[in-house]
C-alpha cells in the first residue's frame, strides 16, 4: 500500500547521487571505479577556514543562531558583494541556510503557487524543475544546444514569456555545462526582462570563482533588475566547504523576509559553527580560491584535450564550474555483447559497468544526447577516465 503523497509522487530522485550510490557500491565490491558524477571539489577546506571553525567551537558558537544568520557573517557577505561584484545590499537583505540549495528552494517555494510558470533554461540542475513541481508550479523547459554553448537567447526567452510567469533560474557558471553568461548576452536577457516585471530572476551563482574568463557578471548589475533579482550564492565550491552547508540569497527585503518566515518553520537558522567558518572564508585571505580555480583551469584543458580525441563525442569548451558535457548521441542505437544503447542513461551504466567510470546521463538534466563527466578530480583520474571510455566506446559496433 502506497499511502505517499502526491507532492512526493511528483519528485523525481536525483539521478546525480543515484549514480554515485552505484559508484560507491562498484568500489565497495573492490572494483576500481572513477567517480566523474559527484559535483564536489577534491579540495580540503582551507587551514584559516577550519581554524575558525575550530575556535567557534572553543568560544561556546552551539546555540540556536538567528534565522537568516548571524549578522557578522551576512554583514561580510554585504562586504564580500561590494567589493566583488560591486552591487550594494544590506544585512537585512541577505538570508544565509543549509546550503545554497536550501536556498533556491526557499525562494522558489516563497514566490512560486499553483499555476505559475518558471523557466528553466535546458540543460538544467537537476533539482531546479523538481523543486519548481515541490511548489505546485509548472516548470517550463527552454533547450539551449552544444550548438549555441549551452546558453539560451533573448528571442528564445521571450517566446517562453506568458502571464503566467514567475520567474526565470538562470545558472552562471553552469551545472551541467560549464558555460558563462557574457555581461553582453546577460545584457540582452535584461532588456527581455526589463518588459515583463512580473518575472523574478533566481540566479544561481555558486560557481562564480571558477570561471576560466576573467570576472564574474551578475544580472543584478543592470539596475533594471536588481530589485527583481535574487542572488543564490555559498560556500561550497569556491572555498571547497561542501559538507558544511552554507548558502545564502541576496535580494528585495520582502523576499529575504519571506524567506525568512518559511525558514523558521522549518529548519531555523543554520550550523552556527559552520557560520563562522564561512565568515572567515569570506573574510580571510582569497589565495585558497585562485590556487583551486588554477587547478580547475588547468584540468578542464586537460579533459577538453583528451575528450575531443574520442570518436564520436561533440565537445565544447566550458568556461566555468568543473564539468564536462559532451554530445553523444552518435553512440545511440550500437550495442556490444546483446546490450544496445537507447539514450544517456544507458552510455552512463555502460560506461560505468563496463569502463568502471561514473558519469550521469543528460537526460537528467533536460539534454538526453549528453553526459556530464565533473573534473572535480586529479589529473591522474582525468588521464586513466578518459583513456577508459574511450576504450569502452570503441566496444560499442
Amino acid at each position: 500500500m502506497n499511502n505517499l503523497s502526491d507532492r512526493l509522487q511528483r519528485l523525481s530522485p536525483s539521478e546525480t547521487l543515484a549514480m554515485s550510490q552505484k559508484s560507491s557500491e562498484l568500489k565497495a565490491q573492490g572494483i576500481d571505479v572513477i567517480n566523474l558524477s559527484v559535483g564536489e571539489p577534491d579540495f580540503n577546506t582551507p587551514d584559516h577556514i577550519k581554524e575558525a571553525a575550530k575556535q567557534a567551537v572553543d568560544e561556546n558558537f552551539s546555540r540556536y543562531s538567528p534565522v537568516p544568520g548571524y549578522p557578522a557573517l551576512r554583514n561580510a557577505i554585504v562586504a564580500k558583494l561590494k567589493n566583488e561584484n560591486n552591487l550594494e545590499y544590506t544585512a537585512a537583505q541577505i538570508s544565509c541556510s543549509n546550503g545554497a540549495k536550501q536556498s533556491v528552494c526557499n525562494v522558489i517555494m516563497t514566490l512560486v503557487g499553483e499555476g505559475d510558470e518558471v523557466i528553466v533554461p535546458a540543460p538544467y540542475w537537476v533539482s531546479y524543475p523538481e523543486m519548481v513541481k515541490l511548489a505546485d508550479g509548472t516548470p517550463v523547459i527552454v533547450r539551449a544546444g552544444i550548438e549555441q554553448d549551452f546558453k539560451i537567447t533573448p528571442a528564445q526567452l521571450e517566446a517562453a514569456i506568458t502571464p503566467k510567469t514567475k520567474a526565470l533560474i538562470l545558472c552562471s557558471p553552469s551545472n551541467p555545462t560549464g558555460s558563462v553568461y557574457s555581461k553582453e548576452e546577460l545584457a540582452g536577457l535584461a532588456a527581455v526582462l526589463a518588459k515583463h516585471p512580473q518575472v523574478y530572476v533566481i540566479a544561481d551563482e555558486i560557481y562564480e570563482h571558477i570561471n576560466y574568463v576573467g570576472a564574474h557578471e551578475s544580472i543584478a548589475q543592470f539596475p533594471e533588475m536588481k530589485e527583481n533579482t535574487i542572488i543564490v550564492n555559498g560556500v561550497s565550491k569556491a572555498y571547497a566547504m561542501t559538507g558544511w552547508r552554507i548558502g545564502f540569497i541576496a535580494g528585495p527585503e520582502w523576499i529575504v523576509k519571506a524567506c525568512n518566515k518559511l525558514q523558521g518553520q522549518y529548519t531555523s537558522g543554520p550550523c552556527s559553527v559552520s557560520q563562522k567558518a564561512a565568515e572567515a572564508a569570506y573574510t580571510g585571505t582569497q589565495a585558497p580560491v585562485e590556487e583551486m580555480r588554477q587547478a580547475f583551469e588547468r584540468r578542464r584543458n586537460l579533459i577538453v584535450k583528451l575528450a575531443k580525441e574520442i570518436p564520436g563525442f561533440e565537445v565544447n569548451v566550458p568556461q566555468g564550474a568543473f564539468y564536462l558535457f559532451p554530445k553523444c548521441d552518435s553512440y545511440f542505437g550500437k550495442s556490444y555483447e546483446g546490450r544496445t544503447i537507447a539514450n544517456a542513461a544507458d552510455l552512463a551504466m555502460f560506461l560505468l559497468e563496463v569502463g568502471h567510470v561514473a558519469c550521469v546521463g543528460g537526460g537528467a538534466f533536460g539534454s538526453p544526447e549528453c553526459i556530464r563527466m565533473s573534473y572535480a578530480t586529479s589529473d591522474e583520474n582525468i588521464v586513466e577516465s578518459m583513456k577508459r571510455i574511450k576504450e569502452t566506446l570503441a566496444l560499442l559496433k
